[in-house]
This record gives structure tokens, sequence and C-alpha cells, in this order.
């Protein structure tokens, strides 16, 4: 009996150093900063092609409808339309086949997984655009502003 618990002990302490041995390995091919980036933002993408003997960059530009956050595993899907076909590339966060991700607009919107743009065409497939309280002009006076200066 005493045998059987000092054997699950072992086996434990031993699950417990193989877990984090994967996490420092991890950790370690983890070392690419990616930008901050959620669903409903238009990325463009720069993802290195081998064609033959030659490598060149090649641009995937849209707007991200799911982000799994996994570490090493995270990945995120980019949507796009392409001659009227609605394209979808799914990528690993930190595969070394990924260049450069540059955000270009920041989207609006209340969901986390934005699947239901899948069904939508034209106008109701865009994406509002989130305007951050920063960007906005402090100083330039609105309408009622104006009005109440002149009386």
């Amino acid at each position: 009996m005493m045998e059987d618990r000092i054997f699950s002990e072992d086996k434990a302490h031993e699950g417990n150093i193989m877990k984090n041995i994967i996490e420092q390995i991890e950790a370690e091919q983890m070392t690419r900063t990616i930008p901050q980036f959620r669903a409903g933002d238009t990325v463009l993408i720069k993802v290195k092609v081998k064609e033959g003997t030659r490598e060149r960059l090649q641009s995937f530009e849209g707007i991200v409808i799911a982000k799994r956050n996994r570490g090493l595993n995270s990945a995120f899907t980019v949507r796009k339309m392409s001659h009227g076909e609605g394209v979808e590339r799914v990528f690993q966060t930190y595969s070394p086949i990924i260049d450069d991700i540059v955000v270009k607009r920041r989207g609006d919107v209340r969901r986390a997984k934005l699947y239901y743009l899948r069904s939508r065409t034209g106008n109701a497939a865009k994406v509002k655009e989130k305007i951050e309280p920063s960007k906005r002009k402090q100083g330039k006076k609105g309408p009622m502003a104006a009005a109440k200066s002149k009386a």
C-alpha cells in the first residue's frame, strides 16, 4: 500500500517537471512582439511565400473575425473579399512564415467571434470604425459652442 502512494507521488512530480519544461520551451519560441488587435480590426499580414528557390512577401489584408489565445498555439482568422468571393485564412500567431502584422484600423464590435459576417454581403458586411478619445480633436469647438459665443 505504501509503495503505491510513493509511486503515484513520483508520477505526479514527474508530470510537473515535464509541464515546466514544455512551458519553458514555449516561452522561448514566443519571443516576437505581436501588436494588440482583436476581432473587428482590419489587419495587414505580410506572409513569407517560397516559390522554388526564391522567397517573397505576400500581403493579406482583411478583418479579424476570430482570435484564439492559447500561448504558443494562438491563432487568428482573417476574412477578406477577393473578386466578390469571401476568402478566410487562419494564421498561427507565432508562425515563422508571418513576417509582419500591421493594424490598419480598429473595429467597433460587441462580439468576440464575427462569424455572422460570412452570411452578409455588401455594406452589411462592413464593420464600423472605433474612434478613440485620444484621436478626437480636443481644441475644436462644436456647433453649439459657436452659437453660444455669438450670443
